[in-house]
């Protein structure tokens, strides 16, 4: 690897040194910078040709170098020789001008190394495209090895250079003297010049006069460089020691067998015995025939041979030879007709670019790049024939690769797309819109296309307004989406809405209709659907094309419209349109079948969401029934409330039909459907729930519990005094009948027993079920059952009802009472010692004396025994606890008729086990 990289160093230096050396020092230097050795030409190839460019103007141009180096084996006066015919043939070239000569561009310049002159920007000359390499750097550009010529090249070359003689000879009274492949050059464009007139002869005569041309005679000692090439020279150059033009068409006819013929002469001299050597040749070229011409055309088979001809006067003249069917190839034609365009008229020009997409095809691609291309796009600056020379160009385009186009045509058409006038030039582009959007770079369809694109659609003229929405829908895949949303449909949404054509109008919503494909849901939904309904005009054909992007928008895959959309906007927008008079049958069935199609997918989308709703609310109900089950825990500490209680007496159990009959009711209510309200309110506790499920574990962090200070007011000897005192008022009381006994006792409720509300924290101990649960006053009647549950649950949300018997605080009471089924007359009893429950809820307070209860009002001390907060109408005969809504507990005595002072008698209870029930309570309390 590393003697390779070596081996390109030395050769680029080596390069890099022969140019320097060649042009260092050289006045031409001042004012172009040489470039690369690309070929070479002139007499004996002798002249280097480099690429360069002008310092000051950036043009391009081709520098020819002939280094002093190569002279350095002949001696002083020979030099001199050989620099004088090489000045004499570059100033001779420099005074001349024509089409067919090479152009100086800046004369002849020398210096101690070298001589150096510029012309126009050359490929090669003929002589190595016919494969002679002869002073050309080692390494040759794959350009050059790869180079064929083309028979419509070749024909116009050979043309071109008959043209040349042609004004040599009648206009400048010139033989040239030297015509041969090494001074035909190639240009870059691919036309023949002539160059090389060291050894050219001017007429001695007046131009009025036959031209006389003298002639020197061939002097074998002169170098080879101060002599003509002998092979491509006429024999009586050196037979008779004569010339005249027609010795150039003797020469002309041997680069033609040259050409053909692999570059090869026709004849070999053998420059030591030229004399010889010719009178071989002129015996040879007298006997020719046509076997001997065999690799030449046969139509200008003919033509040859007669140009070979010995005697002078029978070859045809250089005039003669450009109209010789020969040339008559259409693509020479073509050729020769673009290089006298200048000379032309507009209405001839436009007739001949009219006919010229018919012969491009007919051309190969070199030629058309290297030959038409230049002459087309230098009639850009004639606005009036653009729409003529615009489709040659872009037909052109579309043969060359995008980097052709890149660095050959854009930058030709960047003014074009700038031009407004003639109005056809806008025309042709949006034809070869796709064109341009696939090889044009996206900077330059961002700043030169699309602008192009929008003054269409905002152009005056509705036929160009029309072809622009015809034609955007071809190439909408080609625009970025951005410009497309932001540029394009602004513009053709207000073509629709502020033109006065209807054809126009039509022309938007079909092509908006035709590139909804490229555009995003949302932005249809949002910004394309509701400028459907700022269309003013209510024509069947604006009425379909409005029908048209609904249905588009409805039944694409990609799009579609939400059903919130349909029920909301497009069905309240369509169904006023379908009734419209202008609409025939057909049209109005084809708003009825897309109304029809969008009102099935609205029922089937909003009957699947009901569907999926509804097994929401089953599995809500499934995980209701999940709850129950964790109640039922709930139940056992029920079963433990039951055992405190399962020796009260049957007499207070009455109030078990109450219980039943709210049982009921609460078992209707769960029958009765949810709100909406309700429903919303279950899925979001459903989501709340799996929220949770998914979170992580929490971590309890260890602390040491410190026990809260309990401040429990103490009722039990304010209870056991006014039990005392009520015992005592029903002594005399006379006896009841048992049918009666049941409706006569008052059902004393908790809240009477525990006046003070219990804590949070003895209430959550206290029902196991919500910590904001309390008791409901309640009778004390209930049916007897030793397995009897006094926690009941209803399924709604919220709402829990506990039903308890009288707590064990009575059990201490039993003395008091005398069972009323057996009808015995209740007598007064010694209180009993109710020292359990004093320990059991804290403190003593202070008692109240019978006196001062018998100086209260009634009211006054059924209020000392109430709750301070009163629900009327919660009184019920079944002892439990009433929740609302929120979760708090409602107590309600008042309105309750057991609350009658004067009902209130000894409970006909009978309460036994007063210490068991202090402890159970004990237990359940904490």
């Amino acid at each position: 690897m590393e003697s390779m990289l070596n081996k390109l160093k030395s050769t680029v230096t080596k390069v890099t040194a022969d140019v320097t050396s060649a042009v260092m020092g050289n006045p031409v230097t001042r004012e172009f910078d040489v470039g690369r050795h690309i070929a070479s030409g002139g007499n004996g190839l002798a002249w280097k040709i480099f690429n360069g460019t002008k310092k000051s103007t950036k043009q391009e141009v081709a520098v020819f170098v002939f280094d002093k180096k190569l002279i350095d084996k002949y001696q002083k006066f020979e030099k001199d020789q050989i620099i004088d015919s090489l000045k004499r043939g570059v100033q001779q070239l420099t005074r001349l001008r024509h089409p067919r000569l090479l152009t100086v561009q800046h004369p002849l310049e020398e210096s101690r190394d070298c001589l150096a002159f510029c012309t126009e920007p050359v490929f090669a000359s003929l002589a190595n495209v016919l494969g002679n390499l002869e002073n050309l750097p080692s390494t040759v550009s794959p350009d050059m090895k790869d180079y064929k010529l083309y028979d419509v090249e070749t024909k116009y070359g050979l043309l071109q250079v008959s043209e040349g003689l042609s004004f040599l000879h009648s206009s400048v009274k010139m033989v040239h003297g030297n015509i041969t492949p090494e001074n035909i050059i190639l240009n870059k464009n691919g036309a023949w010049k002539i160059m090389g007139f060291d050894f050219c002869v001017s007429s001695t005569n007046p131009s009025e006069q036959e031209p006389k041309f003298p002639c020197k005679e061939w002097d074998p000692n002169l170098p080879s460089l101060c002599l003509p090439n002998p092979e491509y020279l006429a024999p009586e150059y050196i037979l008779s020691v004569s010339c005249e033009t027609a010795s150039d068409m003797y020469s002309l006819g041997t680069v033609i067998y040259a050409v053909f013929n692999k570059g090869k002469p026709i004849f070999e001299v053998n420059k030591q015995d030229i004399y010889k050597s010719f009178s071989r040749q002129l015996d040879q070229l007298s006997r020719l025939g046509s076997s001997s011409l065999t690799s030449i055309p046969e139509e200008v088979r003919e033509h040859v041979k007669l140009l070979l001809n010995v005697t002078p006067t029978v070859r045809p003249d250089a005039d003669q030879m450009t109209k010789i069917p020969f040339f008559d190839d259409v693509g020479a034609v073509t050729l020769q007709y673009f290089d006298t365009l200048f000379q032309r008229d507009n209405l001839q020009k436009s007739q001949f670019f009219k006919g010229l997409p018919k012969v491009l095809p007919k051309l190969p691609k070199r030629v058309i790049v290297q030959r038409i291309l230049p002459c087309l796009t230098s009639e850009f600056v004639n606005p009036d024939m653009v729409p003529f020379v615009l489709p040659n160009v872009l037909l052109i385009a579309e043969e060359c690769t995008k980097e052709e186009y890149v660095k050959l045509i854009l930058p030709e058409l960047g003014p074009v797309f700038k031009q407004q006038e003639p109005i056809q030039i806008l025309l042709i582009f949006l034809q070869k819109m796709d064109l341009l959007l696939t090889k044009t770079p996206p900077d330059e369809i961002k700043n030169s296309v699309l602008p192009m694109v929008y003054r269409a659609l905002e152009a005056p003229s509705i036929q160009i307004q029309e072809l622009c929405l015809n034609i955007i829908p071809t190439f909408a895949n080609l625009i970025d989406y951005p410009s497309m949303k932001n540029a394009l449909i602004p513009r053709i949404k207000n073509a629709c809405l502020q033109t006065s054509s209807l054809a126009v109008r039509v022309n938007s919503l079909v092509c908006l209709g035709k590139i909804l494909e490229y555009l995003d849901k949302w932005f249809v939904l949002d910004d394309i659907l509701p400028f459907l309904q700022q269309i003013p005009s209510k024509e069947p054909a604006v009425l379909m094309g409005i029908l048209g992007i609904y249905k588009c928008t409805f039944t694409h895959k990609k799009l579609g419209i939400t059903k919130e959309q349909l029920a909301g906007k497009v069905l309240p927008h369509l169904i006023p349109l379908s009734i419209e008079n202008n609409l025939n049958l057909n049209q109005f069935n084809s708003f009825i079948s897309v109304i029809k199609e969008m009102l099935s997918r609205l029922e089937s989308e909003h009957k699947t969401k009901l569907e999926q709703l509804h097994i929401m609310q089953e599995q809500q109900k499934s995980l209701d029934l999940g709850n129950a089950s964790e109640e039922s825990k709930v139940a056992n500490i029920g079963n433990q409330i039951d055992k405190v209680f399962n020796n009260i007496g049957a007499d207070l159990l009455t109030g078990g039909e109450s219980e039943n009959k709210d049982d009921t009711l609460q078992n209707k209510h769960k029958k009765v459907s949810l709100t909406l309200e309700e429903k919303q309110k279950l899925a979001k506790e459903q989501e709340q729930a799996q929220k949770l499920k998914s979170q992580q574990p929490l971590r309890p962090q260890v602390h040491t519990p410190v026990a809260p200070v309990k401040q429990t007011k103490d009722l039990t000897d304010t209870l056991m005094d006014n039990m005392s005192s009520l015992t005592s008022l029903s002594v005399g009381t006379p006896k009841l009948p048992a049918s009666s006994s049941f409706s006569s006792v008052p059902s004393t409720g908790l809240g009477m027993l525990f006046s003070t509300p219990i804590d949070n924290t003895k209430r959550n101990l206290t029902n196991g079920l919500n910590a904001n649960m309390g008791f409901q006053t309640s009778g004390f009647g209930m049916p007897v059952n030793p397995n009897q549950t006094f926690f009941s649950h209803s399924s709604t949300a919220g709402a829990t009802r506990m039903a308890a018997g009288p707590p064990a605080a009575f059990t201490g009471l039993a003395d008091l009472s005398v069972p009323l089924a057996a009808g015995v007359k209740q007598t007064q009893q010694r209180p009993t010692d109710m020292s359990a429950l004093n320990n059991l809820f804290g403190p003593q307070k202070p008692k109240v004396s019978m006196n001062q209860l018998s100086q209260q009002k009634p009211n006054q001390w059924l209020n000392q025994f109430a709750p301070p907060q009163v629900s009327p109408g919660m009184g019920s005969s079944v002892m439990g606890t009433q929740m609302n809504m929120v979760g708090q507990p409602a107590f309600g005595m008042q309105g309750n008729p057991f609350f009658n002072p004067q009902n209130f008698a000894q409970p006909p209870t009978t309460m036994t086990n007063s210490s068991s029930g202090s402890n159970d309570l004990k237990d359940l309390f904490g």
